[in-house]
């Protein structure tokens, strides 16, 4: 007997995530379980599609950097069983660290190209103040010892530093400018109502205050001028560049997103809100971390058979301003491009490491709603130890669009 496989179409049906807390003692979260957080989100992301039975969800795969305490016990296993899905319905959790929640997706849409599953959740929670980067890390020292890799490569805003010092047209007003128009951009998307409809509420308590309703990222700081910034302490070098005005702050929260067959999503009537194009990871120098997602993206673009000039929205992590930069500097893309981050980025909204590559699809995939001119938009993010990651999206809005199903026009709210 003759066996054809078929590669099937993956779309994003939804995408969720708690507000975004600050990871201190005081922050939103500082009382509240990593993995309740990503219970709340994956019941939220349950609770908007109705017209899916729960027993239908064939997979549950979470990411975390640290996976440890409230953040470990095989997160996709143990959380689903905590947010009501069936026992039958398996689970795993990932690490590749700022990219966890980026590689859950890809790799629960490997599986679903392929046959072997028809609707998954994936997502990733990082709650920072419970868990600071590198708590209990113990890198080896063949790794300085021997060379293998610069010492700057364990500390990420090193490796930003470092990009500066690769990359000296990149300057620190560059950087401090970008930084101010994240916030800026965000504070024009929270009102005009683009943020709200992907944030779960969650309830959380302190000792303090007693109980509350999280509904709002906590980290934004709106009126931010250069003039504001440009003085602030560069914690990774003595006169260095890099400071809390053009990168991510330390936050906790957690995101979920259904993806499902083109078929399934038709039969089941769930909403198509893109469709994977191609994927890829790539490696470079640990010590200049940020560089990453140009040679992802490079591979991805190949594998669609696509140019950067086919790719009408992006939506880029903003570990680092200077990371950002390298990558539109590559392209010829300017600073200001209007195409890049629209509704503002990690700089102004947090970056809950392994969580926030659900954040950026779900963000694009509202734009696609608002774009359907555009048919092409991008996913990317650097990734300690060297990488990059990068997924590339086609927009069911759009009078070409080549996905299986039909698009169903939705306008983002509950």
């Amino acid at each position: 007997m003759t066996h054809r496989n078929v590669v099937r179409d993956v779309v994003f049906v939804e995408g969720v995530r708690s507000p975004f807390g600050k990871a201190r003692p005081d922050g939103l979260f500082a009382e509240t379980r990593a993995d309740d957080l990503a219970v709340k989100t994956i019941r939220e992301l349950l609770r908007r599609q109705p017209a899916l039975p729960a027993e239908r969800v064939d997979e549950v795969a979470l990411a975390a950097t640290t996976q440890t305490g409230d953040q470990g016990l095989t997160l996709g296993r143990s959380v689903a069983l905590l947010a009501g899905l069936p026992s039958t319905t398996p689970g795993y959790a990932i690490d590749r660290m700022c990219a966890g929640a980026m590689t859950a997706v890809t790799n629960v849409a490997s599986a679903i190209m392929v046959g072997a599953q028809d609707v998954a959740i994936a997502g990733g929670v990082e709650h920072m103040g419970h868990h600071p980067m590198g708590e209990d890390m113990d890198p080896n020292p063949r790794f300085v010892a021997e060379k293998l890799v610069d010492g700057s490569a364990l500390v990420m805003g090193s490796t930003a530093e470092n990009l500066h010092d690769r990359f000296p047209h990149l300057t620190k007003e560059r950087t401090d400018a970008y930084g101010v128009a994240s916030q800026d951009k965000y504070a024009k998307a929270l009102a005009n109502g683009d943020i709200d409809p992907a944030i779960v509420p969650i309830a959380v308590r302190s000792a303090e205050k007693g109980w509350g309703l999280a509904t709002a990222d906590e980290l934004p700081r709106p009126g931010t001028t250069a003039a504001d910034i440009a003085n602030l302490k560069t914690p990774f070098r003595p006169g260095g560049k890099v400071t809390a005005g053009n990168a991510s702050p330390l936050t906790d929260g957690a995101t979920a997103c259904l993806v499902a067959a083109g078929d399934v999503a038709e039969e089941l009537g769930l909403d198509v809100r893109m469709r994977m194009v191609a994927f890829a990871y790539a490696g470079v120098a640990p010590e200049v971390m940020g560089i990453g997602p140009v040679p992802a993206t490079e591979r991805a673009l190949r594998t669609a058979g696509l140019s950067i000039d086919d790719i009408g929205l992006f939506e880029i992590n903003e570990a680092f301003a200077v990371q950002v930069l390298s990558f539109l500097d590559h392209y010829g893309i300017a600073d200001d491009d209007e195409r890049v981050n629209v509704y503002g980025g990690a700089i102004a909204m947090g970056h809950p490491l392994a969580s926030s590559g659900v954040r950026l699809m779900t963000q694009l995939a509202r734009q696609f709603e608002q774009h359907p001119e555009v048919r092409y938009g991008l996913t990317t993010m650097c990734v300690g130890l060297g990488m990059g990651g990068t997924v590339i999206w086609e927009n069911p809005h759009h009078a070409d669009y080549s996905g299986h199903t039909s698009a169903t026009t939705t306008d983002g709210e509950n």
